[in-house]
This record gives C-alpha cells, sequence and structure tokens, in this order.
C-alpha cells in the first residue's frame, strides 16, 4: 500500500485534507476497508456503546458487505445509515438498501430499528424531510463511506447540482433530475456528510481515471466538496494513482 497525503485548495478558500492510499489489488483495498470499518466499531463502541455507520450505495462496495457478515462484532451495537437512495419501490433491487441487505444485513443480527432506511418511495421531497428527522437524532457519524462517479459525483450530488455545502444547508436534498436513472434519488448533503469522526472514499475501476485526476488537480468535483474536520482518506486501486 502507498500513502499520500495532499490538501487540496477549492473555489471556496476552504481545503480538504486527502490522504490517498494506494492498493495493488481490489481484494486488498476491500480488506483494508473492512479491517478500518471493524476498528472504526470496536472504538466507538468501547468509547460510546454505539456505532453510527453511513453506507455508500453502487457496486463497489457490495463485495465488502458480503466479506462484513462474516465477522465477529458486537452488531447490536451497531446504527446504519445511508448517504443516498434511488426513489423506486421498497424491494426494488436497484435500491441502496436492497443492495446493503442481501449482501450482508439480512445475514447479521443487528436490531431493525437500527437500520435506518431512507423512505424513497414516498418521493424525493418528502422521503428527503423524513430522513431528515432521523438524522437530527444524531450529531456526529462515527464513519462514512462514499464512492466515487465518473462524473465526480457521490452519493447523489451530481455536478451541476446544489450538493448542500452551506453552513446551514439541510441535512438531506431531493435530487428530481439527476443525469443518471432514476431521476429522482435523495441525498445526503455535503454539510451532513461531513459531519462525521472519519470518512473514506472507495474508488475502483479504470472509468474513475479522470475523476480522480480532476479531484487531485484541485478542481470543483462534488466529492471534494466533502470536508470533515478529520480530513478523508481515500482508497484507491495503484492504476488510478
Amino acid at each position: 500500500m502507498s500513502s499520500i497525503i495532499r490538501p487540496s485548495i477549492l473555489n471556496n478558500n476552504q481545503s480538504q485534507l486527502s490522504r490517498w492510499h494506494g492498493y495493488a489489488s481490489t481484494s486488498l483495498l476491500e480488506l483494508a476497508t473492512v479491517n478500518l470499518i471493524l476498528d472504526a466499531a470496536q472504538h466507538a463502541i468501547s468509547a460510546r456503546n454505539a456505532f453510527h455507520l453511513v453506507l455508500a450505495g453502487g457496486t463497489t462496495p457490495r463485495h465488502v458487505y458480503e466479506l462484513l457478515r462474516t465477522q465477529k462484532t458486537d452488531w447490536h451495537f451497531w446504527h446504519i445509515y445511508y448517504g443516498d437512495e434511488r426513489c423506486l419501490p421498497v424491494n426494488d433491487t436497484e435500491r441502496n438498501s436492497q443492495m446493503a441487505a442481501q449482501s450482508w444485513l439480512n445475514y447479521i443480527n443487528i436490531p431493525a430499528d437500527q437500520v435506518h432506511i431512507i423512505p424513497a418511495e414516498q418521493g424525493a421531497e418528502s422521503a428527503a424531510q423524513a430522513y431528515a428527522i432521523t438524522l437530527n437524532k444524531i450529531a456526529m457519524f462515527d464513519l462514512v463511506l462514499l464512492g466515487l462517479g465518473e462524473d465526480g459525483h457521490t452519493a447523489s450530488l451530481f455536478p451541476g447540482h446544489d450538493w448542500g455545502t452551506a453552513t446551514d444547508a439541510s441535512p438531506t436534498l431531493p435530487v428530481n433530475n439527476a443525469p443518471k436513472p432514476p431521476p429522482q434519488r435523495v441525498s445526503l448533503s455535503a454539510r451532513r456528510l461531513s459531519q462525521t469522526l472519519q470518512l473514506v472514499f472507495l474508488v475502483t475501476g479504470s472509468s474513475k481515471q479522470q475523476a480522480v485526476s480532476n479531484w487531485k488537480n484541485g478542481k470543483n468535483i462534488p466529492a471534494a466538496a466533502i470536508k470533515p474536520a478529520c480530513g478523508v482518506d481515500i482508497f484507491l486501486e495503484d492504476s488510478l494513482q
């Protein structure tokens, strides 16, 4: 593994402290992610008897979730949230909540009332309002997992859209015209995603090369708008460095 620490100076003159960690293979990246999640859980449970984790959607984290279901930990202390969701029926397999359930959550014993699903089937506006109430019950996440799209988007924060970076931005944003299907989504805002003790981006696949380059070169892409006080860690394949 190779690591580089780089402060990225963005258009609003506030830097995002980014730590880039390269891995020789996807499997090594996935294993490192599992170990990081378990370490964060152990620390949070020891300190506060609770671990508040925000899950990434999409294809990149799926195998991480499959690996997690075989691990030994105090699952009953875990609280699960989602960085974004697609406005589809509850059981639609394209929903992030369904992917996480089928690859991981259905196999372990986190209490059902501690898995906080975005009610995206209600539509973007209603679901965003409802999930904001859920999020307002917790001040800080322990760990946020995010991915990176080919266009630099993360969660459902897309170029050319409101990313919710203002200090008074809502914790959730309704998305009604996403550039990829489905057009209706709900996303945590950049401000709310930044309210965490640790944040990790998982980046795999050659199609992400341009987005990574733009990010490293200081372009104002959505991923660069996430600025927790702890900085961000980017786990990526060596070929993308």
